[in-house]
């Protein structure tokens, strides 16, 4: 699929390395000179993994990947970073009236053609799923020739058995090297997913990092 000129692009997402699943798709935005702002609802403080071998400690672990979200965005592209202070695993137990505006006040300030975010339901965390319903409720609630189009990742098991196929399929095989840097800058939580994809591409395995997904959010009215 080409990229479609927009008029510039929003991404919410709760943790750093969550950019990781849509980098290639972004730095074709960035490519063509389209604005991205990127908004980050925590610091990943709760994140799985201290770094294989271990490279810091749980009280530095939050500095280190706000590092690590910085550099990935300068991998892709993006210059336009927010990072909005809510913390891990925390973000279902929000009054989402609270998440709906900073969505909100996003879109009055940037006037974003689309958005990126989850798909709830189908994006495993529960941060990931609270995110995507307040992404959607902001938008709903917009009058319906104001709104930017929602384009969703999910990556649930039965995805497809209840969604069917993605409306939106990005071939990114030509920017694989993007991919894996992206991967490689959250050294703490992706180095070994990175090796993972490396081993399978030296074998030959051309499935590997090959395309970006995405469900478009349809409303009624």
């Amino acid at each position: 699929m080409t990229i479609a000129d927009e008029r510039s692009v929003l991404i919410v997402y709760p943790h750093p390395d969550d950019e990781t699943s849509i980098s290639g798709t972004i730095s074709m935005y960035r490519k063509k000179g389209i604005p991205v702002s990127y908004a980050c609802l925590t610091l990943g403080q709760l994140g799985r993994s201290l770094g294989n071998p271990v490279i810091t400690n749980r009280e530095e672990l939050p500095l280190l990947r706000k590092q690590e979200l910085l550099d990935a965005c300068k991998v892709i592209g993006i210059e336009d970073v927010r990072m909005l202070g809510l913390f891990d695993k925390t973000i279902e137990f929000e009054d989402p009236e609270k998440i709906i505006k900073i969505v909100t006040d996003l879109i009055d300030e940037l006037n974003p053609s689309v958005i990126y975010t989850f798909l709830p339901g189908f994006a495993v965390h529960p941060d990931h799923h609270a995110t995507g319903r307040a992404v959607i409720e902001a938008v709903r609630r917009l009058p319906a020739d104001q709104r930017p189009k929602i384009y969703t990742r999910a990556f649930a098991h039965n995805t497809e058995e209840v969604m069917g196929k993605p409306d939106i399929v990005n071939d990114i095989r030509h920017l694989r090297d993007l991919k894996l840097a992206v991967l490689r800058a959250h050294k703490t939580q992706m180095n070994d997913l990175a090796d993972v994809y490396e081993e399978k591409l030296a074998a030959g395995d051309d499935t590997v990092l090959a395309y970006e997904t995405f469900y478009i959010i349809k409303f009624d009215e």
